[in-house]
């Protein structure tokens, strides 16, 4: 049988009672890395004196090798009590583990998937955005064409939405969220259950202006629903960047976004 267990995405205590049977009971551990669950196994003996089956056998399993994995499966490796954990929080949001649910519907292996933290539910209640239809994204990509229209479904799609950013990644996001939605009200989430988290909510600037560039942590975003607009190739940004009239970039704007052309239009005077 395969289990599918979420881990802590930062404090400890938040792992349930059934994660921790599983963990202990296990045959085999598929670990997004081994490394990281072997030092949560060690927490788990010395705060809550855990007692672990012997001779656990824990095999790496992560987005880069996943494919080959499951190409050389058989049915047969899910006889012992087999568990996936991902580093933090749910298997298969942003992290491997879809891929195995598939390989055992395909092949009439039994599985199961405990419920637990993870990063998007907990940001999402902790926006306060009233819109409760969600649209989760992940990471977009980090350049080019394919992260400006990931950009744009993001903010014009209608639904609350939430994105996951680096460190590394988190200020180029707010300061695009700044040049296409300034208005946008967001809400960011950093470090979420752990020492330093921090909640702010408010428009690109007002965030940007509260950092004071200090971007170091993992970080949720939660972007206020805004009515959708249809698929676009052009966006925000290109219209601007043509030579033309205020009242005509206005109108394009609009056009795209939903907007209300007169007050576009005094968003653009501004």
């Amino acid at each position: 049988m395969l289990s599918l267990v979420p881990t802590p995405i930062g404090n400890i205590g938040d792992i349930s009672l059934r994660a921790i049977e599983l963990l202990s009971s296990a045959d085999i551990l598929l670990c997004e890395d081994t490394r990281v669950t072997k030092k949560l196994i060690h927490i788990l003996k010395e705060r809550y004196g855990t007692t672990f089956k012997e001779n656990q056998e824990f095999i790496s399993l992560h987005s880069h090798n996943e494919k080959h994995f499951i190409e050389k499966l058989e049915p047969s490796f899910f006889e012992s009590n087999v568990v996936y954990i991902s580093d933090a929080g749910m298997p298969g949001v942003s992290d491997p583990g879809q891929a195995l649910v598939a390989y055992c519907l395909e092949n009439s292996v039994e599985y199961d998937v405990l419920p637990g933290a993870n990063a998007l539910l907990t940001a999402f209640v902790a926006s306060g955005f009233e819109e409760t239809q969600m649209l989760f994204l992940g990471f977009l990509d980090h350049k080019g064409s394919s992260r400006a229209s990931g950009l744009q479904k993001a903010l014009y799609n209608g639904f609350t939405t939430i994105l996951y950013e680096s460190p590394h990644r988190i200020e180029k996001l707010l300061l695009e969220l700044l040049a296409e939605a300034p208005d946008r009200e967001i809400f960011i989430a950093k470090e979420l259950t752990k020492k330093y988290q921090k909640y702010l909510r408010g428009t690109a600037s007002e965030i940007l202006q509260k950092l004071d560039g200090n971007f170091r942590g993992e970080w949720v975003i939660v972007l206020s629903a805004e009515e959708a607009q249809a698929d676009s190739a052009i966006s925000q940004k290109d219209i601007l960047a043509l030579d033309l009239p205020k009242k005509v970039q206005a109108k394009l704007i609009a056009k795209i976004t939903g907007e209300n052309t007169k007050a576009c239009y005094q968003r653009l005077l501004d």
